[in-house]
């Protein structure tokens, strides 16, 4: 029989980080809903135009804007931005920096 496993634990600020990533990605769906939205309630009553582009840019900067805020939460996250919280951390070596880190030149 198996005793009884240890909790999963997860530090707080990788935690933080998954959260934020999470929220990250649930940006474009909001977006869809949001630009969707008006025509689920269109129904017979007339909409002005004018309003209906002003609606939509509104949107599409609050998009930007939400979407800045949590670029610059995440950066300040100890891993920072291109860093996965799931993947282990590799140090680079002095090798990497002294090839350059791009592919090697083919021949001419």
């Amino acid at each position: 029989m198996v005793g009884p496993r240890e909790p999963i634990f997860l530090g707080r600020e990788t935690y933080r980080r998954r959260r934020l990533i999470d929220a990250m990605r649930l940006v474009p769906m909001a977006g869809a809903l949001l630009f969707l939205l008006p025509l689920l309630g269109s129904g017979t009553a007339p909409r002005s135009t004018a309003l209906g582009g002003f609606y939509l840019f509104v949107v599409w900067f609050g998009l930007i804007f939400f979407a800045f805020v949590l670029v610059r939460a995440l950066a300040r996250a100890p891993g920072g931005v291109g860093s996965d919280p799931l993947e282990p951390e590799t140090g680079a070596t002095a090798e990497d920096d002294k090839t350059g880190g791009g592919p090697a030149p083919g021949p001419r």
